[in-house]
């Protein structure tokens, strides 16, 4: 385990990278880890998290991101590493063995280079510990002040190791080394003259004064540009060294004027001399006689990758970089590899080495020894000549390009023990590395720097396409080419593949062939060309993984929505939910799923077929339905206090190993706003699946979003939830689900149509003998009959529901029958009763800190009665309270009610726009 503060705020795992959640949880870590083993104060940790002042509830919030960090730390195995986050005083500590933290090892380093008294090895440790910087410090947290100094004091020991670092290089006469890590940094902080004025000297000392005096000038310019001061004496000494050191080259070539000499000396700017597509593409970088080139043929039908090719050339860039290619299988990192390589030839003039390292592949691997010997042939070795020992091999290997300027490319590496010894190390190689798996060992040992490919957009394959099929025929066809492109989910091998089968029956439409491709059940079968294809390619990447992973892949298939999060993966997996989580980041760093947002991950479509052929077992669907339905109940009894669903689990439940905690109401909203989509998609597959009693349960545990969201459509799941509690010949359930469509289609204004199914609501209630379920058929059936003109007779089948509410005891539904009665109360002018019937329905709890829905309701009804008594002051204070309690917890039909009712009686103007606000977001959700 590697905590890493030295770039993007991160903790590096054996199974990758650890999910850190949004950006206030990263800055928490990145506080603590700024102090490891010492208390940080709250205090301290306020300041660091917000860049104002915090706000009322910042107590909480950290309290809940530290929770959450710990989880994520438990589940990866902190513990065995000796770490751990406990609460001390008013403060939080990050127990941990220092040598767990990337700024620790960097310090270590950089005081071990400074007590060599070789600079050789100095060089070796300051390396060492500058290749712990993986970006800026700090690069991804807050922008708070005491954040902002911590990263500025890391960047400060940063410049002067690389300082250090220079110096050694001058000890040892290689100065072109010092001036190479000096320009970086010295393009990178131009106004810091240290830089400028001890790369003026290393330039100097290499033999190369024009370029001295040119970066004198340069930054004398930008001195008086910016800060508007002349140079320092650090940085004039340093041109004046530079003026003496070439007075005798100057005056040869301009007659003894050595001032208009340096002014007239110029060096191409960088711009000039740097390209993305050619990194090493100096004018004098052009390829030898002779340069060996094992590089496989550039790709045909190329197209686009323009973002990723650039993202390739700047990982190029620099000292001996190792770039890192990753992506799924399938989506073309070998053919950008080798366009790019092929584009920028001349950058690379001693040559292009080229192995298929086979990690992916049913064939076998090549051998370290055979890779070595291959490239060793080609850099001229003679046969006899090549150490027989794999060690020595590669040592030789690395002495040869010690002084090349060579590419390496190591394409479908399996891990980063494979490629290590294969590279070249040599200040001006260039290694590019490809593989499914994201290898973060080769990002701690080495540097290397990631390039992530993705699927291509509709366009580019679209255009991928015409380079195969030609112009004509695609253009001839451009929806269903855009369509075949999506149907591949944008993978290059899938749109090659079809477009194969396209090449091979000229006379086949691109429609017909989006037609068969459109069958779910066909479209794997379809993308596969003998040996080749999207489900050859998934099966192997699948045999690299441990059993457990492979096995948690195979469940992913049987789930009905688009993502999963930990406890929905354990569900269908029949595991618990760290084991899961696990599973899920080692299948992210394979490519196989993608960590969409914090704690929730998706497959890609095709990857999602092949995941759906494998074998799961027979009950992987009714867990993780059963799962939905356990935490549906949970986010419920959060969300609406005292108004659980009433209904029994299925007879055959298979409970979850864990369920999901709500710690508070807005955490149960935010579930189900995140789930919404999945949720409907599971009842969809509990009801093709014939798994009856759990389409109708999951139908009514949705209950808090169809009260949120009332006008979002529900009906059509309401009926499948009325089919399947028939078929399921439950007539509680039955019941429950005429009421809930009774009272959708009310609010749908569909009010016959809510009276049939209110009148079968009610006689089943009354055949089955359930008090309950008839008061709950009244309150209903009242609400039609008052959007009908009558609430007289609504307020006499409430008053009945209160009746029998009362006489089962059922105190939910007896204060839902009295919100009713109150409501048609103040309908009918009743004002008087319709205020005591509120005072007695709140008096079952009403908590000032609670927003539910059925207190909003009342406290508008409250202030709607006090208006009609003539109490306007209290009636608004009642009405705006009502309004700004359903604006915060998200009931916006709620908050478009009581500020319509508002505005009868208030010109505010900010009423008006917050009414506006809140219908727009009613009417424009989805």
């Amino acid at each position: 385990m590697e905590f890493r503060l030295l770039g993007a705020v991160s903790v590096v795992t054996e199974a990758g990278g650890l999910s850190l959640g949004p950006v206030k949880r990263r800055s928490l870590l990145a506080a603590l880890l700024l102090r490891p083993n010492c208390p940080v104060l709250l205090e301290h940790l306020m300041a660091a998290l917000w860049e104002q002042e915090p706000p009322a509830r910042a107590r909480g919030v950290i309290q809940g991101h530290v929770s959450q960090l710990r989880v994520s730390l438990t589940g990866a195995g902190a513990g065995a590493h000796g770490v751990e986050l406990v609460t001390q005083g008013g403060g939080y500590v990050l127990r941990m063995p220092k040598a767990l933290l990337d700024v620790h090892r960097f310090e270590d380093l950089v005081a071990g280079a400074r007590g060599q008294r070789g600079p050789a090895e100095a060089v070796r440790m300051y390396r060492e510990a500058l290749s712990l910087w993986q970006g800026p410090a700090l690069a991804d947290v807050c922008s708070s002040p005491p954040l902002l100094a911590a990263a500025q004091a890391l960047e400060e020991m940063r410049l002067a190791a690389v300082e250090q670092l220079a110096a050694c290089y001058t000890r040892l006469d290689e100065h072109a080394g010092a001036a190479t890590v000096l320009r970086a940094e010295a393009v990178a902080h131009p106004l810091r003259e240290s830089l400028s004025a001890a790369l003026m000297g290393a330039l100097q000392r290499a033999g190369r004064r024009s370029e001295a005096l040119d970066w004198f000038h340069r930054t004398r310019r930008l001195l008086a540009d910016e800060l508007g001061v002349d140079p320092g004496r650090e940085l004039t000494d340093a041109y004046a060294a530079a003026l003496r050191g070439g007075e005798g080259d100057v005056a040869q070539a301009t007659g003894g004027n050595k001032t208009k000499a340096a002014a007239a000396v110029r060096i191409p700017s960088q711009a000039a001399t740097t390209d993305v597509a050619l990194p090493f593409g100096a004018p004098d970088a052009v390829a030898r006689p002779g340069a060996p080139d094992l590089l496989p043929r550039a790709p045909r039908g190329f197209h686009g990758r323009e973002a990723e090719l650039v993202s390739l050339s700047r990982a190029a860039a620099g000292e001996a970089p190792v770039c890192l290619v990753t992506g799924p299988a399938g989506v073309g990192k070998t053919a950008l590899v080798l366009h790019w390589a092929h584009r920028g030839h001349a950058g690379f003039p001693d040559g292009r080495l080229y192995a298929d390292l086979r990690g992916f592949g049913d064939t076998g691997e090549p051998t370290l020894g055979e890779v070595l010997r291959e490239f060793l042939l080609a850099l001229g070795v003679a046969l006899r000549r090549i150490p027989e020992s794999v060690n020595g091999a590669a040592a030789l290997f690395r002495s040869l390009a010690a002084d090349r300027r060579l590419l390496v490319v190591l394409d479908n590496a399996r891990d980063s023990e494979q490629v290590r010894p294969l590279l070249p190390g040599g200040r001006r190689c260039v290694t590019v590395v490809t593989s499914r798996h994201r290898l973060p060992g080769l990002i701690v040992t080495d540097s290397a720097r990631p390039v992530a490919v993705d699927v291509l957009g509709a366009q580019d394959g679209t255009m991928l396409l015409a380079g195969v099929l030609g112009t004509e025929r695609v253009l001839a066809e451009p929806v269903a080419a855009r369509r075949l492109a999506e149907l591949c989910g944008g993978l290059p091998l899938a749109l090659r593949v079809a477009a194969a089968r396209l090449v091979q029956r000229p006379g086949w439409s691109l429609g017909a062939m989006a037609a068969e491709l459109s069958d779910e059940t066909r479209r794997l079968s379809l993308l596969d060309v003998e040996d080749t294809g999207v489900r050859a390619a998934l099966h192997l990447t699948l045999q690299q993984l441990p059993r457990q992973v492979s096995r948690q892949f195979a469940h992913l298939g049987r789930h009905p929505g688009t993502h999963v999060d930990r406890f929905a993966a354990a569900a269908l997996a029949d595991t618990d939910p760290a084991s899961a989580e696990s599973c899920l980041e080692r299948l992210a760093v394979a490519h196989l799923v993608t960590e969409t947002a914090s704690g929730r991950w998706g497959l890609h479509d095709l990857i999602r077929l092949y995941a759906r052929s494998l074998d799961a077992g027979p009950d992987a669907l009714k867990r993780v339905l059963d799962h939905y339905i356990a935490t549906a109940l949970a986010a419920m009894a959060a969300a609406e206090p005292g108004n659980e669903a009433d209904f029994p689990l299925p007879a055959d439940y298979l409970p979850p190993a864990a369920v999901r905690e709500f710690g508070d109401r807005s955490a149960a909203v935010a579930w189900y706003a995140a789930e919404r989509d999945d949720l409907t998609l599971a009842v969809a597959a509990a009801h093709a699946a014939g798994l009856h009693a759990r389409t109708w349960r999951i139908v009514l545990a949705l209950w808090p979003l169809i009260v949120w969201r009332v006008r979002d459509d529900w009906v059509p799941h309401l009926e499948t939830a009325l089919a399947a509690a028939r078929a399921d010949a439950d007539q509680h359930g039955e019941a429950r689900v005429l009421n809930v469509l009774g009272w959708v289609l009310i609010e749908e204004g569909r009010i016959a149509e809510a009276l049939t199914r209110l009148g079968d609501a009610s006689a089943l209630a009354a055949r089955a003998g359930d008090a309950v379920a008839e008061a709950n058929a009244l309150i209903v059936l009242a609400m039609a009959q008052a959007a009908l003109g009558s609430p007289d007779e609504a307020a006499r089948g409430c008053e009945r529901a209160v009746e029998l509410a009362r006489t089962e005891g059922n105190r939910t539904a007896e204060r839902l029958a009295l919100q009713h009665l109150a409501r048609h109360r103040v309908d009918a002018g009743k004002w008087g009763p319709a205020l005591d019937t509120v005072s007695e329905a709140l008096a079952f709890g009403d908590q000032s800190d609670t927003s539910d829905v059925p207190r909003i309701l009342l406290l508008m009804v409250r202030g709607e009665a006090l208006l009609g008594q003539g109490d306007t002051t209290e009636g608004i204070r009642q009405l705006a309270r009502a309004a700004r309690e359903a604006e915060l917890s998200g009931y916006e039909d709620g908050a478009v009610r009581a500020l319509e009712v508002l505005l009868r009686v208030s010109s505010d103007p900010g009423v008006r726009a917050r009414y506006d606000a809140a219908l727009a977001r009613l009417t424009t959700r989805s």
